[in-house]
């Protein structure tokens, strides 16, 4: 298990949203490595990159054309070593993110497999024996190559699905098992990819769809058996490198599949959701206000797998990322403040997405960008400071507009409001990492009931208490101590932690 992770507060970057630094309307490389100092000044001591590969972005670079060249219009090969020596220079990992489950249909390897002609790269993607065959449970793109057959796709109809075989084979006319040396293949391939970047300096990968490899394979056992090995080169070969999952399984992705990390993401009507998101726009959450949300079924959901993978890895919340609307479509400016309260104080290792430190606004009916589609709204530039495109590039048109409101939140206007959610993420990071107690792997125990709408839990010596209603509460405690930190109105008198509404109280005993 690398180190590093324990104290690990991730910063996750959208390349092209983030900050142009050459004026052609598009965040870049160099970019990044000019805001470094301002990442270390959040607190926060790793990077996750959304990718920076050759892409035609039909899928914002999810659609990889080349995985060893950088997209020129973020820089080089070059640039990109430079922000790993930058980054590591300033004491900040750097992950990259990989996409292993699919192409570019653009890619050289796509290119080749759409051929007629029998080649080495004819296994390489999954195709049917004829055109005429497109059984209806897969998705499947008809009739548009020259190889007699049809392909499977794992999401756009531009991202051919790579070949890691099938676990229950149902077509064996057309399916490989995944054991065939042509499903190796493509795991080597991988496994290929990510060794180049490792070398460069990278210090581990995102994984997207980390749960899409193999097909017919619902309990993800050969999935599971693929990513395993991953694990193992990685432990031999690079021991302090990591890697998180899009997955959403932890008992599957950690223990089974030796994920350092997990994503605990926003499938609806799960743990995650039922806290931030859950309802018509975020009414029966829990961190809503109205006080309609439970914090029962989360604690229901999450604890057993925090519990049985604590040992191997971190479930990891974030603020957002690139595929949700951000949190300020569904609650409000004190609800955020105890929404990152909570983030940052849990086990795990915690993913703040950019802009969220500031509140940036979800900017709704957008026009996709770059199949961004309703996510477009939360990929929309980097907000720095007053004047043209709020500081993130001095093009005339940029990649996406930035918030046009009066109001709109900026570094510069943020960063010295001591009511800012600003001030709020970054004084809980600080902590974060001052209180071994708050680190990855520390202890917890929710103390209050699971139907409470004020609630409870502690790390070690450290208790959170938290009223996220508009009502007033009182939480009875044998803690006494000191009150180390809070949100809103909240204090400790006669016994008694007496929270007024939307209110946060860290307390050390």
């Amino acid at each position: 298990m690398p180190t590093w992770l324990n104290d690990a507060v991730f910063y996750e970057i959208y390349p092209q949203s983030f900050y142009d630094s050459n004026g052609d309307g598009i965040g870049d490389l160099q970019g990044i490595i000019e805001k470094l100092d301002y990442v270390k000044e959040l607190g926060c001591n790793a990077l996750w990159l959304n990718p920076v590969y050759d892409s035609p972005f039909m899928d914002a670079g999810y659609d990889v054309r080349d995985y060893k060249k950088v997209a020129p219009r973020y820089g080089t090969n070059e640039d990109l070593v430079r922000l790993f020596e930058c980054a590591h220079a300033k004491g900040i990992k750097v992950l990259l993110d990989l996409v292993p489950g699919h192409t570019s249909d653009q890619h050289p390897w796509f290119l080749e497999a759409k051929k007629a002609a029998k080649n080495e790269f004819s296994d390489r993607y999954i195709f049917t024996k004829t055109v005429w065959d497109a059984p209806p449970e897969y998705r499947m793109m008809c009739g548009i190559c020259e190889r007699n057959g049809n392909y499977m796709v794992n999401y756009f109809s531009s991202q051919p699905a790579l070949n890691y075989g099938f676990y229950e084979v149902s077509h064996p006319e057309w399916q490989l098992p995944a054991g065939d040396p042509a499903c190796q293949e493509t795991v080597e391939a991988i496994k290929d990819i990510m060794r180049f970047w490792l070398d460069k300096g990278a210090d581990g990968f995102r994984v997207d769809m980390a749960d899409s490899l193999v097909k017919n394979d619902d309990d993800k056992i050969a999935t599971s058996r693929i990513w395993r090995g991953v694990r193992d080169m990685m432990d031999k070969d690079y021991p302090e490198c990591a890697l998180v999952s899009e997955w959403c399984w932890p008992e599957r992705s950690i223990n089974d599949s030796g994920f350092h990390m997990d994503f605990y993401l926003d499938h609806y009507g799960n743990g995650y959701s039922r806290l931030f998101r859950f309802g018509e726009w975020g009414d029966l959450a829990v961190f809503n206000k109205n006080g309609k949300g439970k914090l029962k079924p989360f604690t229901d959901e999450y604890l057993p797998r925090y519990n049985h993978t604590k040992e191997n890895g971190y479930i990891c919340f974030m603020t957002n990322n690139h595929d949700m609307p951000r949190v300020t479509a569904y609650l409000d400016k004190q609800a955020i403040k105890l929404v990152n309260a909570f983030i940052f104080t849990m086990p795990g290792v915690p993913f703040l997405y950019y802009g969220d430190e500031i509140g940036m606004r979800y900017q709704a009916d957008l026009v996709s960008k770059e199949g961004g589609f309703s996510r477009t709204g939360s990929r929309t530039p980097m907000q720095w400071c007053e004047g043209k495109n709020l500081g993130f590039s001095t093009s005339d048109e940029p990649y996406l507009p930035v918030d046009k409101s009066a109001d709109a939140p900026t570094v510069e206007n943020q960063k010295d409001d001591p009511d800012s959610i600003y001030r709020v993420v970054t004084d809980l990071i600080a902590l974060r990492h001052k209180y071994a107690d708050l680190h990855g792997n520390g202890e917890l125990e929710f103390m209050t009931s699971g139907d409470s709408l004020a609630f409870a839990y502690r790390r070690g010596s450290l208790v959170m208490y938290f009223n996220p209603t508009s009502e007033y509460f009182e939480i009875d405690t044998r803690y006494d101590g000191d009150v180390v930190y809070k949100i809103g109105q909240a204090e400790i008198k006669d016994g008694k932690i007496k929270m007024q509404p939307q209110s946060f109280l860290l307390v050390e005993s």
